[in-house]
C-alpha cells in the first residue's frame, strides 16, 4: 500500500499540516489509522518493551526495540525469509512521504506491528508497519531560529521505546515522554541550559527504567555531558561530564572525583574559559548487560586547535574516548582515548558494538569501534583494554598505534605547533561517521560505510558564527589547491585479522547505514539515491532499488503477519553531505525528498515520478567588481558554506542561493542582516557582517549563477565543472 498523503511545508510552524494528495486540504487527524491487531501485548499494552524483552530479543526476531535492535547494537537481524537466493523477488511494499526537505537520519524503531520513526525538528509519527499508514504525529514545535546552532542540520537519529512510552530528544535540548498508544506528551524536562548552543542529535537509550541521553555542540564553545532521568517521572538521577569545568566550582556531578583525579591534569591553563571544552556525546551510548557497564562516545575539541583550549597541550581527556560507567549511578570505572589532544574533528561518537570474539584461541567480550580517525579498535569490554588496531580508511595524520592503542603522531600533523597548514586524511568529517556499521556473527565481518575525506587543517582566528573552531577555512586555497575529491565505500571489515574482506566501491562519500541479516545480506543506500543488498560473505551486489533522494540512515528489519520487511529513511543528512554538492543528480540538482520506504518480497508498489525541477536560473547581472567578488568568496566559505553547500552550490536540503530570486533586491538585506526569515531557521546574521558584507556575498553568489547559467546554455548541468 502506497501512504497517500503529501506534505506542504513553509516552516517547522506548520509541520503538522498536510495536504491529501487525492481529496484535498486537511490535518493529521484526517485519516489517521488505528493501531493494527497485533499491538500490544497479551496483556492490551501498547509498546511494551522492557529489560527482559530486551535481553530476549533474538527470541522475538520481528522486532526492532531498539537503536541498534539489541544492547549489543549488532545491527544484525535473525530473519532469513529475504535472502541471498531471493533478493530478484523484492519490491516495494509502502513509502511514507514526510513534511520536510530537511535531513534525515533516524533509525526507525519497530514494536508488534507499529513503527516509530522521529524525522527533522524532532517530529515524531507513528506509522501501520504493515501499511505506512499513519496512526498519530506529534510535533514538539522547536523554534526555527534554532536551526543555527546545528552544526549538521536539524537532524535526529531515533527515538527510545520503553514500558508504553516513546522517548524523543528533541534537536533543542528537551526529552519528551509520549504516550506510545497516543503521541501526547507525559513529561517533558529540559536537558540543556535556556539560551544555550547546545542541540541534540542523537537517539535516547533507555537502561534499567532510565532514559541516558547526550548533547551536541562542541562547535558551539559548549561543554559535553550525559544525563539519566527516571522513565516515569522524568527526575533526573546523575548527570556526568565529559570534560573538566573550571575547578572552582564543582558541578556535584557522578563525574567530580574522576575529572579532578584524572582528567584535569590532561589539560593547561585556563582551559575552562577557552570554549567549553567541547567532548559531547551527540551519537553513541550502549548498554552491555554482561558487564553491566554504559558505554559512552566522547567527542571532539571545542575549539578545534588544542593550543587555544590548553595552552601548553596535554591529552585533554576526555576527548575522542570511550568512557565506561556504571548505569545505576553514572560512576566512572574506565576510558580509552583513541585521539589524544584532538585537534581535528576527531570525534569516538561513532556507533560502538559489542560482541564476543576468538582471538588467539581465546572467547573475548570486546567493543568494536570504526571512530572517525580512521583506526578500527577492538577493546575489552570489561576493562578497556586494547586488544588490537588497524586503519581501515587511509590515515596519515598518525603512522600507526603503539602496543597500548595509542596512535604514533605525525608531527606535520600538529599544524598548530608547525605553524604549517597540513593535508590530513581524513578531515572533520571523518573516515567513518554517524552512518551506522553493522556485524554479522555469521560471517564474523563489520559492515562499514567508509569514505575518504581528505582536509587541510591550519590554525587561524576563529571567527564568530563559522564553528570552524580556530581553524583557517580557507587554508586548502592557499597552500593545497588541489585537493583529491572525496569518494566513499562499503567495507567489509575482519574485526579478528583487523584486515579488509571484501569492498564495494561508490562515487560518493557519505553513503547510508547498513543492516546484516541471517538471510546473507547486507543493506546499504547511498548518497546518489540507490538502495542496495550485497552477499554479506562475498560483497556480491544482488538487487538495487532507486529510492530517488540520498538513502544514509541505517535500515531496519521486521516482520508483520510472519512476512519479512526491510526499511529505511530515505532523505539527505549530515554536515558533510549539507555542505558538499554529492547528492543526487539527475538532469540538474533535484530537491531532497524525506520519506520512509519499506520493501518486501513480491512488492509491486511504485514511489511516484519525480517532479521536474522548474526552478528559472535566471540571475541578474553581476554589479560588483572581481575584489568583491573574491571577498564574498571568503565570507561565503565562512557563513553560508556549512547550510548552502560549496561554491554557493546547493544539495536540495536547504536553497541553492544562485537560483534565489532575492539577489536582485533589498529584501537579500532584511533576510541575511535583519532575519526576517528567521522563523524558517534563517537567522539574522546582523551582528556577524556588515552590510558591505553582506553585499560582498550576494556578489559572489551572483557571478556563481552566472556562471552556471552560463554552463547550462553550454549543455552542461549547473553544478558541473564546466
Amino acid at each position: 500500500m502506497i501512504h497517500p498523503r503529501l506534505r506542504v511545508l513553509s516552516g517547522p510552524a506548520l509541520a503538522s499540516m498536510l495536504l491529501l494528495a487525492a481529496c484535498g486540504g486537511d490535518d493529521h487527524k484526517a485519516n489517521q489509522a488505528a493501531l493494527p491487531d497485533e499491538a500490544g501485548d497479551d496483556q492490551g499494552r501498547i509498546a511494551w518493551v522492557d529489560n527482559d524483552r530486551l535481553l530476549n530479543a533474538d527470541s522475538d526476531p520481528g522486532d526492532w526495540m531498539s537503536h541498534g535492535r539489541t544492547y549489543s547494537e549488532q545491527r544484525f537481524s535473525p530473519l532469513d525469509e529475504i535472502n541471498d537466493g531471493n533478493t530478484n523477488r523484492l519490491g516495494l511494499a509502502w513509502y511514507y512521504d514526510l513534511d520536510t526537505a530537511r535531513g534525515q537520519e533516524a533509525t526507525p524503531i519497530v514494536v508488534d506491528g507499529v513503527m516509530y520513526v522521529v524525522t527533522a525538528w524532532s517530529h515524531v509519527v507513528a506509522l501501520n508497519a504493515a501499511t505506512g499508514q499513519e496512526i498519530w504525529y506529534y510535533d514538539p514545535q522547536v523554534p526555527g531560529q534554532k536551526g543555527f546552532d546545528g552544526c549538521c542540520d536539524v537532524v535526529s537519529r531515533g527515538v527510545a521505546v520503553w514500558k508504553g512510552k516513546v522517548f524523543v530528544a528533541t534537536f533543542d535540548g528537551r526529552l519528551i515522554a509520549l504516550d506510545a498508544r497516543t503521541g501526547k506528551p507525559q513529561w517533558t524536562v529540559k536537558t540543556v541550559p535556556d539560551d544555550s548552543a547546545y542541540t541534540i542529535t542523537g537517539a535516547p537509550r533507555v537502561v534499567k527504567d532510565m532514559v541516558v541521553i547526550g548533547n551536541a555542540g562542541a562547535e558551539n564553545a559548549v561543554r559535553g555531558y550525559v544525563s539519566a532521568y527516571d522513565t516515569e517521572s522524568g527526575d533526573m538521577k546523575w548527570r556526568f561530564y565529559l570534560v573538566p569545568g573550571d575547578p572552582s566550582k564543582p558541578d556535584n556531578a557522578a563525574s567530580d572525583q574522576v575529572l579532578k583525579e584524572i582528567a584535569a591534569p590532561t589539560w593547561s591553563g585556563e582551559y575552562w574559559q577557552a570554549g567549553g571544552g567541547g567532548g559531547t556525546a551527540w551519537d553513541s551510548i550502549v548498554y552491555d548487560p554482561e558487564t553491566d557497564l554504559l558505554f559512552i562516545g566522547a567527542g571532539n575539541g571545542g575549539p578545534f586547535d588544542r593550543n587555544v583550549r590548553s595552552p601548553g597541550g596535554g591529552d585533554n581527556l576526555f576527548l575522542g574516548s570511550i568512557v565506561a560507567l556504571r548505569p545505576e549511578t553514572g560512576e566512572y570505572v574506565w576510558h580509552f582515548q583513541e585521539t589524544p589532544g584532538d585537534s581535528w574533528d576527531f570525534t569516538s561518537v561513532q556507533q560502538m558494538i559489542v560482541a564476543d570474539l576468538e582471538i588467539d584461541g581465546q572467547k573475548r567480550h570486546v567493543i568494536m569501534h570504526a571512530p572517525k580517525n580512521g583506526f578500527f579498535y577492538v577493546i575489552d569490554a570489561k576493562t578497556g583494554e586494547f586488544i588490537s588496531g588497524e586503519n581501515y580508511a587511509p590515515v596519515n595524520w598518525a603512522t600507526g598505534l603503539d602496543e597500548n592503542g595509542r596512535p604514533i603522531m605525525n608531527p606535520d600533523a600538529w599544524y598548530m605547533d608547525t605553524g604549517k597548514p597540513f593535508l590530513s586524511y581524513p578531515g572533520p568529517a571523518g573516515a567513518h561517521n554517524w552512518n551506522p556499521m553493522s556485524y554479522s556473527p555469521v560471517t564474523g565481518l563489520v559492515y562499514i560505510p567508509v569514505q575518504d575525506t581528505p582536509f587541510v587543517y591550519a590554525a587561524g582566528r576563529q571567527t564568530e558564527g563559522t564553528r570552524t573552531g580556530a581553524i583557517d577555512v580557507n587554508a586548502k586555497h592557499q597552500e593545497f589547491p588541489e585537493i583529491p575529491d572525496w569518494e566513499g565505500r562499503l567495507v567489509a571489515w575482519d574485526p579478528v585479522k583487523q584486515e579488509e574482506a571484501w569492498r564495494q566501491p561508490h562515487p560518493l562519500p557519505f553513503n547510508g547505514g547498513t543492516l546484516a541479516t541471517a538471510g546473507n545480506l547486507v543493506f546499504q543506500g547511498t548518497t546518489d539515491g540507490m538502495f542496495y543488498a550485497y552477499r554479506a560473505d562475498t560483497g556480491e551486489e544482488l538487487w538495487k532499488w532507486d529510492m530517488q533522494s540520498a538513502v544514509m540512515a541505517g535500515p531496519v528489519s521486521y516482520t508483520v503477519n510472519g512476512e519479512q520487511y526491510v526499511a529505511v529513511t530515505v532523505g539527505l543528512g549530515g554536515g558533510g553531505a549539507l555542505v558538499s554538492s554529492a547528492t543526487v543528480q539527475r538532469d540538474g540538482p533535484q530537491k531532497n525528498i524525506s520519506r520512509v520506504v519499506a520493501v518486501k518480497l513480491d512488492g509491486g508498489a511504485m514511489l511516484p515520478a519525480i517532479a521536474p525541477d522548474r526552478r528559472l536560473l535566471h540571475p541578474p547581472a553581476l554589479q560588483g567588481n572581481a575584489a568583491s567578488v573574491a571577498r564574498g568568496a571568503t565570507l561565503y566559505g565562512q557563513y553560508c558554506a556549512r547550510c548552502h553547500g560549496q561554491n554557493a552550490q546547493g544539495n536540495g536540503v536547504l536553497p541553492d542561493l544562485r537560483y534565489s530570486t532575492y539577489l536582485n533586491n533589498f529584501s537579500w538585506y532584511d533576510i541575511v542582516v535583519r532575519g526576517s526569515m528567521q522563523r524558517t531557521g534563517m537567522v539574522s546574521f546582523g551582528n556577524m557582517i556588515t552590510r558591505d558584507d553582506a553585499t560582498a556575498i550576494r556578489d559572489y553568489v551572483t557571478a556563481e549563477a552566472n556562471k552556471a547559467k552560463d554552463a547550462m546554455s553550454d549543455g552542461a548541468a549547473p553544478g558541473s565543472d564546466r
